[in-house]
């Protein structure tokens, strides 16, 4: 049987009962973790009304943080052992990390060269981008939920949306492209942002992409009938604008994408819609994620995690944290369960787990 999520009912029943204990990165389902997210601190310089407090989070102690050498050899172990062939560095806000570009260094020495990438709020990187391009990075995401002063400023409690802008043009300058923008819509006035929004990446060679609000707030204070769906941001987006689906096969991609043009400018490009909540893709799921302190979550929505600081720390040798890892991603679930009655959301929330 297979569930809404598009997963078996069960796991897969043969010959494999446990992890393998070579090839790729698999779980008991079938998929492949190809994708490993890397988070580099839990500390943030917006206070995003859909992520944290106003007042901020206890951050983590410096001690209970990943070193940048063991970062490096994580993300090594990950890429010559394992298959990961993409690596996404993310925060709380990664460019808080002064290692950063050291660590993209190593990462891009790494055989095989896994693609590197970088989502971070923009508010820093006007002054990094270069180096970070220079360093081996390929692309960013760039999170930005309105071009609108006064909204911009309401939902990140911050009025930093010109330092955003300048990021995002210095990450097109410096040929980390295509530069993407991750939108996460406001109740009240996202469906108006969500135009603005397109006309803003149409008009400066950026690919919007717009992601439904999760479950993944500090304070819990999520509620289903507040998030703006996919459905209603393709209608929103239907009466500005043509819309056609992509032909590219989406294949592990999280957004369904669109080819997009505006009758209003004659241009055109491609937006994209991740539409987490009202039409899971967990089937496809080809990520790992390793917090800032070193747990490794085979879901984002995890309850349990797996400890390899403490392996780092304790003398483990390569071989033992590959079996962590192979295990801990084997028993990765078959879905996230938001839509299930009985959803418990995850106690850490977005800026401690990483993007």
């Amino acid at each position: 049987m297979i569930t809404t999520l598009g997963v078996p009912l069960v796991p897969r029943v043969g010959v494999e009962t446990q992890a393998p204990s070579t090839g790729p990165l698999v779980d008991s389902y079938g998929r492949s973790a190809t994708d490993l997210r890397v988070s580099l601190t839990d500390r943030c310089n917006l206070r995003c009304t859909y992520c944290m407090p106003a007042e901020g989070l206890p951050w983590s102690a410096a001690e209970q943080l990943l070193q940048p050498d063991e970062i490096v050899r994580l993300v090594r172990i990950g890429v010559t052992r394992l298959s990961i062939t993409k690596v996404r560095f993310t925060g709380g806000e990664p460019l808080l990390a002064k290692h950063l570009e050291d660590i993209v260094a190593a990462t891009a020495a790494l055989l095989p060269r896994p693609e590197l990438a970088l989502t971070t709020n923009g508010v820093m990187l006007a002054k990094r981008a270069e180096a970070l391009a220079q360093a081996g990075l390929d692309r960013v995401n760039v999170s930005l939920d309105s071009v609108d002063y006064l909204r911009f400023a309401a939902i990140t409690r911050r009025d930093r949306l010109p330092d955003v802008l300048a990021g995002l043009a210095a990450a097109h300058a410096a040929g980390l492209r295509p530069v993407k923008v991750n939108a996460v819509l406001d109740p009240l006035t996202g469906l108006d942002d969500a135009v603005s929004l397109v006309r803003f990446c149409l008009g400066h060679d950026y690919q919007l992409r717009i992601i439904e609000q999760m479950p993944l707030d500090a304070g819990h204070q999520w509620r289903r009938e507040d998030t703006v769906t996919a459905t209603q941001v393709l209608a929103q987006l239907r009466r500005e604008f043509t819309l056609q689906p992509d032909r590219a096969p989406r294949g592990s991609a999280a957004a369904e994408l669109w080819r997009i043009s505006d009758p209003a400018t004659g241009r055109t490009g491609k937006v994209g819609v991740i539409a987490s909540v009202s039409h899971p893709f967990c089937s496809t799921c080809n990520r790992a994620r390793l917090t800032a302190d070193g747990q490794l979550r085979s879901c984002l929505f995890a309850i349990e995690e797996t400890d390899l600081r403490g392996l780092l720390r304790s003398g483990a040798d390569d071989d033992a944290i590959e079996a962590a890892w192979r295990t801990a991603m084997w028993g990765k679930p078959a879905g996230h369960g938001i839509n299930d009655p009985d959803f418990v959301q995850p106690p850490r929330p977005m800026s401690a787990i990483g993007g």
